[in-house]
């Protein structure tokens, strides 16, 4: 009887023990991997820009005279049409330089037809003394006299027609100078800002002042800045969308119309270098989208997207599976077979959006790609909390 019940504490205790050192000393876990499964999707390649808006066409209309603008035809908003009056400059003194400049054209004038009748004579007494010449009736001198004085005659009457091209020029450049004095719009638009105020007197011995500044709102275009790195990616023609601050769940669709082939630093002074070393080189790519209601103003901030590439219904894994790179430019990528273990594919990939990757072959859907192995002591924690209490 003691020999059966010493055996019992015996097979009580070594039970005991057991239970304690699954306890302390837990076996092994199997390894836990992070795992993401090759699905089919689109993905798109795309270049990101932050760029604003501006008139498809904007005019900065100015004076080209001096003077009081007496009059302004326009408001800030205005919708104008082409040749439509803006504003009027004083035009009292153009019309004096006009009404000289035609004064002096009717002087030249008139001078002409006083020496054409002096050329009348003279030709008349130029044949009179050639025939009396034949005749022996008068003096060599007589006739020589008689050819200067012709000669002399058509020669004032060519210098009196080139002053009366001058004078027509000048009456002209007067005319011009006057109208100069209305001044009108270029293009139809929309007024989008009055510079100078009715009543200022403008110069324009240096530059032409600007008056008002008129755009056509009904296409606007983005100017995107493009970073050095993506420029070489764009090309004219790609479809783009943006998005702006007071809708940014409202995409807009636009379509590049061209890059600029240099950045704006190269309009500095210093044109022996663009930037410095420690600034980013940014290129300003066009975009062009209609805007029928007006909603996008000038000097919106616009989010770009430029689509590069895209492909539908592709496999997609996360980039972060692809491991090492062949020779031939294949990619190592780890999956989980169906036993659990971990085995090697070499596939071959496609475009890239940065977070999934195209593969082009060497996976097939529900493949499940191995990311990283999980965290071990996580993977202990959860097998504890989940294993049932021991009872003694």
């Amino acid at each position: 009887m003691k020999t059966i019940l010493k055996l019992v504490l015996a097979t009580i205790l070594i039970g005991s023990l057991l239970g304690v050192k699954s306890l302390v000393f837990p076996p092994p876990q199997p390894t836990q991997y992070l795992t993401a499964e090759a699905t089919r999707g689109d993905l798109r390649e795309t270049v990101l820009a932050t760029g604003t808006l501006e008139a498809f066409k904007q005019v900065s209309v100015g004076a080209q005279v001096s003077g009081q603008v007496k009059s302004l035809k326009v408001d800030l908003g205005d919708t104008v049409h082409k040749g439509d009056l803006i504003a009027e400059i004083d035009s009292k003194s153009r019309e004096n330089d006009l009404r000289i400049a035609e004064a002096k054209l009717d002087d030249v004038r008139a001078q002409l037809q006083a020496k054409q009748a002096t050329l009348a004579q003279a030709e008349s007494e130029f044949s009179r003394q050639k025939g009396m010449l034949h005749a022996s009736a008068t003096s060599k001198q007589e006739y020589e006299s008689a050819v200067a004085t012709l000669a002399e005659t058509r020669a004032d009457i060519a210098a009196l027609n080139a002053q009366i091209v001058e004078a027509s020029i000048n009456v002209d450049t007067a005319r011009i100078e006057l109208g100069y004095c209305a001044i009108t719009a270029p293009m139809d638009g929309i007024i989008v800002a009055v510079v100078t105020k009715e009543g200022q007197t403008v110069n324009a011995a240096q530059e032409a002042p600007t008056i008002v500044k008129l755009a056509q709102l009904d296409i606007m275009t983005v100017k995107a800045e493009v970073s050095e790195a993506d420029i070489v990616h764009v090309r004219p023609g790609q479809k783009a969308t943006f998005t702006i601050f007071g809708a940014p769940d409202v995409p807009y669709e636009a379509t590049l119309r061209s890059i600029e082939p240099a950045p704006d630093s190269i309009t500095d002074d210093d044109t022996s270098t663009t930037s410095s070393e420690d600034e980013a080189i940014y290129y300003n790519a066009l975009l062009d989208v209609p805007n029928p209601d007006q909603t996008l103003r000038i000097s919106m901030t616009a989010e770009v997207t430029i689509l590069l590439n895209e492909a539908k219904d592709a496999l997609l894994i996360p980039e972060s599976a692809l491991g090492a790179k062949d020779p031939q430019g294949r990619y190592t990528v780890r999956i989980l077979g169906p036993d659990g273990q971990p085995a090697e594919r070499n596939v071959r990939t496609g475009m890239s959006d940065t977070v999934n990757v195209q593969i082009l072959e060497g996976l097939d859907a529900g493949d499940r790609v191995i990311l990283g192995e999980a965290d071990p002591e996580a993977a202990l924690q959860q097998a504890q909390n989940h294993r049932p209490p021991m009872r003694l």
